[in-house]
């Protein structure tokens, strides 16, 4: 089992960057693929990112393609989703995610196994 909490949320206007940062804690973390995730007040949560654990393999979603970069540091159990070109649809709560299919970048939410509690990122016009 593994636990994670996520830092780095806050406000900043459109245009802006963030980093965010998941730390894991409990298991092995280098046995899990990792994902981020957002959800905006009444919609349902999407797919922003993804990171597999062996060759750091990665997938994202149209809509953050070329402005938001996911990376890992096994040996610092981190990992992050580094946000540039903040736009005010980017405006949602963010949770990581790891899942044990140690190949998988899925964008699925049912894939994951173990979420965190999220952290607020809000952009402003």
């Amino acid at each position: 089992q593994v636990q994670l909490a996520e830092s780095g949320g806050g406000l900043v206007q459109a245009g802006g960057s963030l980093r965010l940062s998941c730390a894991a804690s409990g298991s092995t973390f280098s046995n899990y693929a990792m994902g981020w995730f957002r959800q905006a007040p009444g919609k349902e949560r999407e797919f922003v990112a993804a990171i597999s654990t062996p060759g750091g393999i990665t997938n994202y979603a149209d809509s953050v393609k070329g402005r938001f970069t996911i990376s890992r540091d096994n040996a610092k159990r981190l990992v992050y989703l580094q946000m540039n070109s903040l736009k005010p649809e980017d405006t949602a709560v963010y949770y990581c995610a790891a899942d044990r299919q140690l190949w998988s970048i899925s964008s699925l939410t049912s894939a994951y196994d173990y979420w965190g509690q999220g952290t607020q990122v809000t952009v402003s016009s």
